[in-house]
Formats: C-alpha cells, sequence, structure tokens
C-alpha cells in the first residue's frame, strides 16, 4: 500500500514535470523541470529494486549533463524566438511520437489489467546485487545491442567534433594538420637587430 502510494505521487510529480519541460517559455525552467523529472524517475527505478540505475541517473544526467546543460544556456543567451519559429514545422513529427509512445503505454497497461504479465519481480535475499545481474545481462543477453549503441554514440561524437571544426567566416580554427608539421626551427627565427647604444651612436654627428 506504502509502494502503491509513493509511486503514485512520484508518477504525478513525474508527469507534471515533464509538461513543464515542453510548456514552459524560458530554457533555463525547462531544465530545471528535466532534472526534477530525472529525479523522480530515479525515485520509480529506487521502487523496481534497481538501485545501480537509479543512482547512475542521479550522478550523470542530473550531476553532469544537466549542470553543463544549465550552464551553457545561460552562458549563451540562446534567442528563444528563433528557436520557435521551426515549432510549427516539426509539430505534426513529435505529434506523431507521442501518439505513438502514448500507444504503446496503453498496450501494456491494457495488458496488465487482461491478466497477461511480463514477469513478476522475485524477492531477493540480502546479498543480491543488482549491478551484477545487469552486468551479466549486458554482456551475455545483450551484447549486440549493448554494442550497437556504443558504436552510435562513438558516431554521435565524432559528428559533433566535426561540427565544431567546420570553416566559419570571423573564427579563429586550427589545422592540426599543420600543428604536427611545426618545428622547432620554423617556430623559432632568430633576428639581428644592432642594440640601443649602436642607435645612439649612430644619430651623432
Amino acid at each position: 500500500m506504502v509502494q502503491e502510494i509513493i509511486f503514485s505521487v512520484l508518477a504525478v510529480v513525474l508527469v507534471g514535470a515533464a509538461l513543464g519541460v515542453i510548456t514552459v517559455r524560458n530554457p533555463v525552467h525547462a531544465a530545471l523541470f528535466l532534472v526534477l523529472a530525472f529525479v523522480t524517475s530515479a525515485g520509480l527505478w529506487l521502487l523496481l529494486e534497481a538501485e545501480f540505475l537509479s543512482i547512475v541517473l542521479v550522478l550523470v544526467y542530473v550531476g553532469a549533463v544537466m549542470v553543463l546543460f544549465l550552464f551553457v544556456v545561460m552562458m549563451l543567451d540562446i534567442n528563444t524566438a528563433t528557436l520557435r519559429q521551426g515549432f510549427i514545422h516539426y509539430a505534426p513529427i513529435g505529434a506523431l511520437v507521442a501518439l505513438v509512445m502514448a500507444g504503446e503505454i496503453g498496450y501494456v497497461v491494457w495488458t496488465q489489467k487482461l491478466g497477461v504479465t511480463f514477469g513478476t519481480p522475485v524477492a531477493h535475499g540480502a546479498d543480491y546485487s543488482n549491478t551484477r545481474e545487469l552486468g551479466n545481462l549486458i554482456y551475455t543477453v545483450y551484447a549486440y545491442p549493448f554494442e550497437i549503441a556504443a558504436v552510435i554514440l562513438l558516431v554521435g561524437i565524432v559528428a559533433a567534433i566535426a561540427l565544431t571544426l567546420r570553416r566559419r567566416e570571423g573564427t579563429r580554427s586550427q589545422d592540426p594538420a599543420k600543428q604536427v608539421r611545426a618545428t622547432a626551427e620554423g617556430r623559432v627565427r632568430m633576428v639581428s637587430m644592432p642594440s640601443e647604444g649602436a642607435k645612439r651612436q649612430g644619430r651623432q654627428p
């Protein structure tokens, strides 16, 4: 009974925070609502006895990614008017994705009500480690999906680096190839100049 009450409260807060992310106009407030959504999601994972995933969600996303996002948004002073120009253009795609996700959630809830279960949680002892079980599943049953996800993330990192190295007018950029070919003789040039005393003597009649 207590778990159901906690789940209901966290679920309501999570849905409200998710709505706040997409409805508020200030990007800083949207990021703060997303932090709240991550924290409540971590609480739901705690109820599912997934302590490791809950801690990772708080440490990685709330403690690192979202803090970095907040600093970037607050330092760049993004013009929200230009960001909203393409909202109407991409609204049908967003609505379609939202309907698909809502249909999937409704299907799961409907099948649970009909008595079709996807596996009931098993009670474990105090020495049970869900982190070890997670590692066993990732590197045995889900080894190939895990590797594919890693490759996709690597491609995303390379693409982000490539976008930052684009040549744009008015910005300074570095050429790694020239930096690698640099030598000590090319970096330092010896110039012979007369001293101040010689200059003064040359000025005297």
